[in-house]
């Protein structure tokens, strides 16, 4: 097995377990707005590794330049989104997890 294919599966497993971790928090979390905060930053940050180990796969400039913006475009939409959807659950008067409440 190759260096290249090495560091490709790292990225894969490094990124697919981010994932996991994101949809954990959005399954475990106890509101809504600790739900977004999970998915937003290690749901984004998964799927970057994954495009990245992407591009190093097909190893062509066109590959690699594909998984750069597929990056880009992550890192520019995902806090966009998650900033829209916890301003409309603000504005429309979405409660705080309390602890003393039962949810």
């Amino acid at each position: 097995m190759s260096i290249i294919a090495i560091i490709i599966n790292v990225l894969v497993l490094i990124g697919a377990s981010f994932v996991l971790i994101a949809a954990l928090g959005v399954f475990r979390f106890p509101d809504f707005y600790t739900r977004i905060h999970a998915a937003t930053k290690a749901g984004a940050f998964g799927g970057a590794l994954c495009a990245l180990a992407a591009g190093l796969h097909f190893l062509s400039a066109s590959g690699f330049v594909q998984a750069i913006l597929i990056i880009f475009f992550f890192y520019i939409t995902t806090p966009v989104a998650g900033h829209l959807l916890g301003r409309a659950a603000y504005l429309g008067k979405v409660s705080l997890y309390s602890k003393n409440r039962m949810p």
